[in-house]
């Protein structure tokens, strides 16, 4: 398999991708957390698997990435009658949306309530198949049966009116318009609509771009500042510079702690706090985005402060957790947390890179 030719952290980058290739199963989905999680993560998410997969591909080891979205669009026709229902009519109840998560070797849905309005988890499958095809076509698109679901993931998106369609976001939780949603979204739209045989109509996109301009620089109506905000810049790249430095100066002002970034404040998930409130959860995973952010945009001095922060979250057996309780060294069972392995392996490889090209 490709490896980074690069001398720095290959050995850290070595490690770390063992961590992520034992979340894979054969079916090519990856589990959230470890196999056997008894939170619930031994699942496949596709907002999880998509950037578990960012790894691999940073890396240049296609295979992987083609095995896992090859999986996903399998998944897309294993419930196609169920998208075909939803665009016939747009969702009244949240069972009727595509299901954001999956058992990783039958494809099956989960049945719980799990904040299951997620539009931003096809908007980022959209966008990276469309990346993926326009630099090799046919790494991902097998035959018309996977053009023709591709083009109903457009058309739902579509019916859904996903510009100003409330869904729980990145975070699974309150159903209100999320900038993340709707950015991941009008990426997927714009990068799926390059491919031979799509249809993507340029009022679809441009009400995204108009909604999403309204939304900024705030997440919600609810949030001023979110870590979610961050993926618009990357990997979605769908902000002016300007909204770009806004909203990483407002993450950078209210987010950073000690051992990750919290998601927005008042997060109740995991917080301290039995009141819930001010202790919220530090996410290992922000401080790799940070870091990979600030090397994007040229700033590797930054972009070296945060992976230095990043490394100091791997526990002492190696891993890399979801998130530490507040102002503690404490670390929740989702440890490790996939999406945090490949963010981090993918803030290694690019500091790498610039080291080298230095």
């Amino acid at each position: 398999m490709p490896t980074s030719p690069h001398p720095i952290y290959d050995k850290l980058i070595a490690q770390h991708l063992k961590i992520l290739e034992n979340l894979q199963y054969d079916s090519g989905l990856f589990a959230a957390s470890k196999k056997g999680a008894e939170t619930g993560y031994d699942k496949a998410w596709l907002r999880d698997n998509f950037y578990e997969c960012m790894a691999f591909e940073v890396l240049g080891d296609y295979e992987t990435v083609r095995k896992t979205y090859r999986a996903i669009l399998d998944i897309f026709k294993k419930h196609e009658f169920k998208i075909d229902h939803a665009i016939a009519k747009k969702p009244q109840y949240t069972h009727q949306y595509i299901h954001p998560r999956y058992h990783p070797e039958t494809f099956d849905e989960y049945w719980e309530e799990w904040g299951n309005k997620q539009n931003d988890s096809i908007g980022c499958i959209l966008f990276q198949i469309g990346k993926l095809e326009a630099k090799e076509p046919g790494m991902i698109v097998r035959d018309e049966d996977d053009l023709c679901v591709i083009q109903k993931l457009i058309w739902y998106l579509s019916t859904l009116e996903y510009w100003h369609d409330p869904d729980s976001g990145m975070w699974e939780e309150n159903e209100e318009v999320h900038a993340s949603s709707v950015g991941a979204c009008l990426a997927g739209l714009k990068s799926i609509k390059h491919i031979e045989g799509i249809e993507v109509p340029d009022e679809l996109i441009h009400k995204g771009e108009i909604a999403l301009k309204a939304l900024l620089p705030r997440e919600s109506k609810q949030k001023f500042v979110d870590l979610a905000l961050l993926s618009l810049i990357w990997p979605y790249d769908v902000l002016s510079p300007w909204h770009a430095a806004v909203i990483l100066e407002n993450v950078e002002y209210h987010l950073p702690r000690e051992r990750g970034v919290i998601r927005y404040k008042g997060d109740r998930y995991y917080n301290k706090n039995p009141d819930g409130w001010s202790e919220e959860a530090e996410w290992t995973f922000g401080l790799s985005w940070l870091a990979i952010i600030y090397e994007k945009i040229g700033n590797t001095e930054k972009a070296a402060e945060y992976l230095e922060k990043a490394k100091q979250t791997v526990t002492k057996d190696g891993k890399v957790p979801e998130l530490y309780y507040s102002n503690s060294t404490k670390y929740n069972d989702n440890t490790p947390l996939g999406w945090s392995e490949s963010l981090f392996i993918v803030a290694l490889h690019e500091l790498n890179r610039q080291h080298l090209d230095g």
